[in-house]
């Protein structure tokens, strides 16, 4: 229950996201406020492992440091700016490619082994991107016209592929709230420069009620509720069954786009969702010795 509660918390930010543009309501100026509000939530419980560990910490700064850039200041950049221009279901089916990225990556970095099974699969997840940001339609692919709603969700799939590889090969000896409370603190210092660009070009945050709704929800389930549920789920069943439900994202955030939004599930969604799944099953399958 606290693994499903997590993914429908972190589904339920696709929605919020394009509720957001619907309210216009600036990508990056949310995001900013986001996790300025997320760091001021978490410090008083961090403060103190952060101060502990101070030394430990500065040697690991660089990489905490680059984790928290590719993460908060331009993956969930990304998402809400990215659902400016494409449907919820397109944005979450494209995501769906990170486990396959991060086969690629991992190997590259030689964190994990690749075998034959994940490169076939990374071929079909690949066949299935190009399906649902082409629309199925191969003359898209060849005129490399594309929706660049849909092409900005490939910077997230690359982003969160190469954080998951690098929190994979650096187990840092803290709790998981204070790397977040770590990594959003370096954030948020790339996050002022994309504040002040928006205001910039005139899109000024009206602070109305559709905004506090908002920021509510995403700082409230997402950015806390769901990684406390994530981390407690894993403490009880284990990291690798746990990773599984992560796949439930893509399922749960196209049901709510379409009752929500009334967004149709194409035939083009259908085709690349299928060439994405069996690409993360054949990328998880192992071979034998």
């Amino acid at each position: 229950m606290l693994l499903v509660f997590a993914t429908f918390c972190w589904s339920g930010n696709f929605i919020v996201g394009k509720f957001a543009h619907l309210f216009e309501v600036p990508p990056l100026t949310l995001n900013f406020f986001r996790w300025v509000s997320v760091w001021l939530i978490l410090i008083p419980f961090t403060y103190k492992e952060i101060y502990n560990n101070s030394s430990y910490i500065k040697k690991n700064l660089i990489v905490i440091g680059f984790m928290g850039i590719i993460t908060i200041s331009t993956f969930n950049s990304v998402v809400y700016f990215a659902l400016n221009y494409t449907q919820v279901i397109n944005a979450v089916l494209v995501l769906s490619a990170i486990p396959a990225a991060t086969i690629v990556i991992s190997a590259l970095m030689n964190v994990d082994k690749t075998n034959k099974y994940q490169l076939i699969g990374l071929m079909l997840s690949v066949i299935g991107i190009c399906a649902i940001i082409s629309n199925a339609d191969i003359k898209k692919i060849i005129n490399l016209s594309f929706n660049k709603g849909d092409l900005w969700m490939l910077v997230c799939v690359i982003t969160w592929a190469l954080y998951s590889t690098l929190l994979k090969k650096n187990k840092f000896k803290f709790s998981q709230f204070t790397l977040i409370q770590l990594m959003v603190s370096v954030g948020i210092i790339f996050l002022i420069p994309q504040f002040f660009y928006e205001r910039s070009i005139g899109l000024e945050l009206n602070l109305n009620k559709s905004f506090v709704v908002i920021l509510l929800y995403v700082v409230i389930f997402p950015a806390l509720a769901a990684y406390y549920c994530w981390q407690k789920g894993i403490e009880i069943v284990g990291p690798n069954r746990a990773t599984m439900f992560i796949q439930l994202m893509p399922l749960l955030s196209a049901v709510l786009a379409i009752i929500i939004f009334k967004e149709k599930f194409e035939m083009y969604h259908f085709v690349g969702a299928a060439f994405i799944l069996t690409g993360i099953y054949l990328s998880n399958r192992k071979v034998n010795a």
